[in-house]
């Protein structure tokens, strides 16, 4: 059974995420929440309890404490903390901050319920999930930031072989193991173990982070693979 932390302030909202997602044989709302500082209470409340939740879905835009700083304080005091973010197109630039802090993915708040439990799922097993659309978005908007876009490429990234900048391009288009490895002709394993060294150069904690640094040097990425 995953146990889950429903995050939505608007109550209607709320309501009708945990009637579809009970409806799961393997899905089990343990708590709600319709503000950041709500769930990081919650959370801290059942922490080692049989109600702690494994994956937290969090909304972005909430009164009191909105979800990124939400999630920026549960992922400090609990690491192995699964949040997925649910959002809207208009959210983009504050889904990165989410990111940033730990977030393990996103997901637009109109998907399909059948989807929705399938990614909570992926979520529950380690996967990081990015929604169709939005990682689009967000690449479009590193991209036309110019001024808060570094100019020099990190000594961590300039090490990565050829075949880890291969892995690190799918990692950022949300691409998960098999997928990885069925597209690069790899064993799961031998991705596993390319990621683990992709998250050591780059020193970041996963490959959420790892996705993020790649959008953010994806020229120059794409560049080394044409020379």
């Amino acid at each position: 059974m995953i146990r889950l932390l429903l995050v939505e302030d608007q109550e209607i909202i709320r309501r009708g995420l945990k009637t579809l997602l009970e409806i799961k044989s393997d899905l089990q709302v343990v708590g709600e929440a319709d503000n950041g500082k709500q769930a990081v209470e919650l959370v801290e409340m059942l922490d080692g309890s049989d109600r702690q939740p494994d994956v937290i879905l969090m909304d972005i835009r909430m009164p009191v404490m909105d979800g990124v700083t939400a999630t920026q304080q549960i992922c400090e005091k609990f690491p192995g903390s699964k949040i997925l973010i649910l959002t809207t197109f208009d959210d983009a630039k504050y889904v990165s901050e989410a990111l940033r802090y730990g977030a393990k993915g996103y997901l637009l708040k109109d998907t399909k319920s059948d989807e929705l439990a399938e990614v909570i799922r992926s979520i529950d097993r380690g996967y990081t999930q990015f929604g169709p659309g939005i990682l689009e978005k967000l690449i479009a908007n590193v991209s036309t930031v110019d001024s808060n876009r570094p100019t020099e490429i990190p000594p961590g990234l300039q090490e990565l072989t050829s075949r880890e900048r291969e892995v690190l391009r799918m990692i950022a288009t949300g691409a998960s193991n098999r997928e990885i490895a069925q597209k690069l002709f790899l064993s799961e394993g031998t991705v596993r173990n390319h990621i683990s060294h992709i998250l050591t150069r780059l020193n970041v904690r996963d490959r959420t982070q790892a996705a993020i640094v790649a959008n953010a040097y994806l020229d120059w990425l794409n560049q080394e693979e044409s020379a």
